[in-house]
Order: C-alpha cells, then structure tokens, then sequence
C-alpha cells in the first residue's frame, strides 16, 4: 500500500513550484485539522489553544518536511539543503544576526530619545522580573525566527530556486513573507498598509544574507554550489524581535505625543516608519553587496 502512494507522491517533483507548495499546505492541512480540532474542543483556555495548536503546526511540517524531501528529491537531509546547520560558521553567524538585530533596535531608540519623541522608564520588575522577560522575549524571538525563516528562506525559496531563477525567487519569497503577514481584517489592513514596504524589504534583506553564505567548491570539472546558511538571517530576525519585545514588554521606553508616527512607525512598530525604512535600507545596501560577491 505504502509504495504506490509513495511513488504517487513522488511525482509532484514533476509540477511548478506553486503547485508543489500548494500541495504541501494541502497535506499538512489534512494530517494538522483533525488534530488542531480536537484540541479546540478539548481546552477551555483561548491562548492555551492557539499555543498548543501551532506547536502541533510546527511539529507536523518539519515531520512532513523530512518526508517531503525524501519522497520528491531523494534527500535524506533536508533541512541542511535548507541551511539549517549548528556547525561553528552557524554559530558565529547567529550570534553576528542576533547582535546586528539588537543593536538596530537600540540605536533606533536612542534616536528616538534623543530626539525627545520617547519617555524611557524604569520598570516596574527590575532585576529577577526583568530578567524573566528578557528570557522569555529571546524564547519568543528565537521560535519566531526559526519557525519562519525555516518556512520562508528554507522551504519556499527552495522550491522557488528549483525552477526560477534566483532573482525571481527573491522576490516571490519575499512578497510571499510580506503578504502572509497582512492575513487579518480588512480594515486593519488598510490602517497598518505602511508596514507592507518594510516587510518586503526585510525579507528581501533576509534572502540576501542567507545567499551571502553560499560556497563554491570544484569537484571534477563542475563547479557546486552548497547553499546558504540560515544562521544569519534567524539571527537578524531574531535580533530585532527580542529588542522590540524588550522595549514593549518589558516597558522600557514609550513614545510621546511628540514622536509623528510616520516617521517613528504605525503603533510604534518601526517596519512601519521611514526611519525604519531608512534603517532597512542601510541593512538591504549591505548584504546585497556581500551577497553579489559571493
């Protein structure tokens, strides 16, 4: 029984990238509801629910994932294809994401205080109670990045490089991280749309910096290509969650009635100011030339 479906399986390495995502999301879909359903029914707890539910989520697509790249392309490792790794590189790589992420948060602040368009405060928990959100704002931040980086720049881009070029893969990735963050009411859309420019240009930024890993080696007469690392872009990405969960959550600071909220962002949130802009771009410039030189 196994084999034909296997096999049947198999063939959609034969269709267009989109249809190959599609029926992905279509079997994780069939094996996650069921499951996702009977835990709605079974908590009583909204939040318990959602947590429980997308973990279960993430489980079931890096266990489909697994099978995925062994029924279509015959790769036991998937997830290395992807660029996921824990060597040293990957080690050092997340720790220069993780700081770059930060440290963007922190001097964007700064601006903002020095400027007077921020209140800094002290907390109301300093020391232990500061700490657990630290900690817990870097749990958040570091399953965030890694969930959709694996998704984003592992996955998606995968299948896209497969059979575009990699320019076209870069921004039908992109666009797609961009948009799948704008799935919420429509009138909430319309008010937060500045925000759209910075999420496209940060996954764009994120493409760049996995791509800035990729190595050449020659084996024989042909020159290989290994694929990028992850490291880099879970590490930004991850960076620049943990420092504004630290800002929000941890109220560190709050903008003013003087800060204009075009500059400094919709809600606060900096993809969706030109400041922020200003500081993606900085970023985009950068790692699109290191990218290029590889």
């Amino acid at each position: 029984m196994n084999k034909p479906l296997t096999a049947r399986l198999a063939q959609l390495a034969h269709l267009p990238a989109p249809l190959r995502i599609l029926a992905f999301l279509l079997l994780l879909g069939c094996c996650w509801l069921p499951l996702a359903g009977f835990i709605a029914l079974w908590s009583r707890n909204a939040n318990q629910t959602t947590i429980w539910t997308m973990a279960l989520l993430f489980m079931g697509f890096l266990l489909l994932m697994q099978r995925w790249g062994r029924w279509l392309y015959q790769e036991p490792q998937i997830f290395r294809t992807y660029g996921l790794g824990f060597g040293r590189d990957s080690r050092r790589e997340l720790l220069l994401g993780l700081g770059t992420g930060l440290a963007c948060l922190m001097l964007m602040f700064g601006l903002y205080g020095g400027l007077g368009w921020l209140d800094w405060q002290q907390p109301s928990g300093l020391g232990h109670g500061l700490g657990r959100i630290a900690l817990e704002g870097l749990l958040v931040a570091a399953g965030v990045a890694l969930a959709e980086e694996l998704v984003f720049r592992g996955w998606i881009l995968d299948e896209l490089e497969r059979d575009y070029r990699p320019p076209v893969a870069l921004w039908i990735s992109s666009l797609c991280f961009a948009v799948l963050h704008f799935i919420k009411p429509l009138p909430e859309v319309i008010r937060t749309l500045p925000q759209f420019p910075g999420l496209l240009l940060l996954g764009l930024i994120l493409v760049w910096m996995k791509r800035s890993t990729q190595s050449q080696r020659r084996s024989s007469d042909s020159l290989i290509t290994r694929p990028g690392r992850l490291a880099l872009p879970i590490g930004l990405h991850a960076g620049l969650i943990w420092g504004y969960y630290l800002v929000d959550v941890g109220q560190l600071a709050e903008l003013n009635q003087a800060a204009p909220e075009w500059l400094t962002g919709i809600d606060g949130n900096p993809l969706a100011g030109v400041i922020g802009l200003l500081c993606l771009g900085g970023l985009a410039f950068y790692w699109r030339r290191q990218a290029i030189q590889v």
